[in-house]
């Protein structure tokens, strides 16, 4: 062995270099990640003040108490927001149970194997584009019987299904096991300890999951396109027959060579994205609330 082999100030320079080479190759991932998180608040502000700049000189009372303009005229959404109400109520109310009792078989009673499979099939539902979903809905139902808001209402549970069942079961996996078990050690059934232990233990969660999904398929305008689109321009609560809504009045409107229907579309796409932002802020508190609840317990 040479005396430059034990030379111990040539181990230390040699740490210190792959130290600073260590510290450079930190500092640049994260400014390339910093860099990042920038260039996309930057795009969201963007397109947030672009709609703003554009559409809140349109807003108005009328604007929301008139229908959509005719020709030559100039009118509102109010008929797109009472038809656009009135699908994603009707979505929610086929679209929850479905989900919650299937995150709960899932959960509760499935086996392993049922599970996974169970699971990849939500993934893949997850995944369809909410364009074929609307042309499905179209062949099945909307062919030879005509455009409906109960049909549209379909296609949007269709799309709200798997998000609220994937975050049901996320929420029912942290319940803790031992309330489980303490209920059924005291001879409770297993659907009993379910419906009065587990879910309002996890009722926080499910609402957040059916909020976000709430706020995602209520700016769905592909499969509303294919199930309710035909409308007049007046306001209705007729459910059997095609009802306006807001996703696509803001086509329509975007659509127009007219600039009073083109501000429209402005006006009507910053309600829309308002509407998104309150559903996030409340699933944001209801996660908020529970986490506490959870921590305090």
């Amino acid at each position: 062995m040479t005396a430059l082999e034990l030379d111990p100030r040539r181990d230390i320079n040699s740490r210190s270099s792959g130290l600073g080479r260590r510290r450079k190759v930190e500092k640049a991932v994260a400014a390339v990640a910093i860099l990042s998180a920038v260039l996309a608040c930057s795009m969201l502000f963007l397109v947030l003040g672009s709609v703003v700049s554009k559409g809140v000189s349109q807003l108005s009372l009328s604007f929301f108490t008139k229908a959509k303009p005719l020709f030559g005229e100039k009118g509102g959404i109010a008929d797109a927001l009472v038809g656009s109400a009135l699908m994603v109520a009707m979505a929610v109310v086929i679209a929850v149970p479905l989900a919650v009792l299937i995150a709960i078989y899932i959960s509760e009673y499935a086996g392993p194997g049922s599970a996974r499979f169970f699971r990849t099939v939500l993934d893949v539902l997850n995944g369809i584009p909410a364009i074929v979903v609307g042309v499905f809905i179209f062949g099945l139902l909307v062919t030879g019987h005509g455009q409906s808001a109960i049909y549209g209402a379909i296609s949007l549970a269709i799309l709200m299904l798997p998000l609220v069942s994937r975050a049901t079961q996320e929420v029912l996996a942290l319940v803790p096991r031992a309330l489980r078990e303490a209920s059924l050690a005291l001879g409770v059934p297993r659907w009993r300890t379910v419906y009065s232990i587990v879910l309002p233990t996890a009722i926080g969660g499910i609402l957040t999951g059916v909020v976000l999904a709430v706020a995602r398929v209520a700016g769905e305008t592909a499969p509303l396109l294919f199930t309710s689109s035909v409308t007049a321009n007046a306001i209705s609560t007729n459910v059997t027959q095609a009802l306006a809504s807001l996703p696509v009045a803001i086509f329509e409107f975007s659509e127009s060579p007219s600039p009073d229907d083109q501000a429209a579309g402005w006006a009507a796409a910053l309600v829309l994205i308002a509407f998104v932002l309150v559903m996030n802020i409340l699933a944001k508190t209801f996660a908020g609330r529970k986490r506490k609840k959870l921590e305090g317990s």
